[in-house]
């Protein structure tokens, strides 16, 4: 279904999107950072704080690291301050891009269980679909922050994977 190296470059495009939108969302007051703008969880800051959340709750599944303690109500408020939210999204890319480099061929032929609080029930997938789903909605919800932060007037790079090392 997917390879290691599929992870890899998923993972290094995860921490060249984030860079890019932390870097217009800078441009943006804290205020206009904060505005509601109808996306599913309201504003720029608290997508990307969801963002965040949830990378951080699959890699608890993927690799065991700390879970967070949050629900995926409260992720828009998870880390309140812009500069907080920044350092800990650099930091935490570093830990899925070193992550992505120990995935094989073997760790992507496993099945992971977990408890989903989301659907509140015990649920078991193919771990290659898992992570397909896992980048999949690191670029939904940037999409939406691309979309917000355009709408607030601010400059974005490019977002297409074929110019990732270009």
């Amino acid at each position: 279904m997917i390879t290691p190296e599929y992870v890899h470059l998923m993972a290094r495009y995860n921490s060249w999107q984030n860079g890019s939108l932390y870097g217009a969302a800078d441009a943006l007051s804290d205020a206009e950072r904060r505005e509601d703008r109808g996306a599913f969880f309201g504003s720029i800051h608290g997508t990307l704080s969801h963002v965040l959340w949830g990378d951080r709750m699959w890699m608890n599944r993927f690799a065991g690291t700390e879970r967070p303690t949050e629900t995926i109500a409260t992720s828009p408020a998870m880390v309140a301050e812009w500069e907080t939210l920044k350092a800990a999204r650099a930091e935490f890319d570093k830990v899925i891009e070193d992550w992505a480099a120990t995935v094989d061929r073997d760790w992507l032929g496993r099945e992971l269980t977990w408890f989903s609080g989301a659907v509140n029930r015990e649920i078991t997938k193919p771990a290659p679909f898992l992570v397909m789903h896992f980048f999949n909605h690191q670029t939904h919800h940037r999409g939406q922050v691309h979309a917000m932060l355009t709408a607030a007037g601010a400059r974005l790079g490019d977002t297409d994977l074929f110019l990732i090392d270009g």
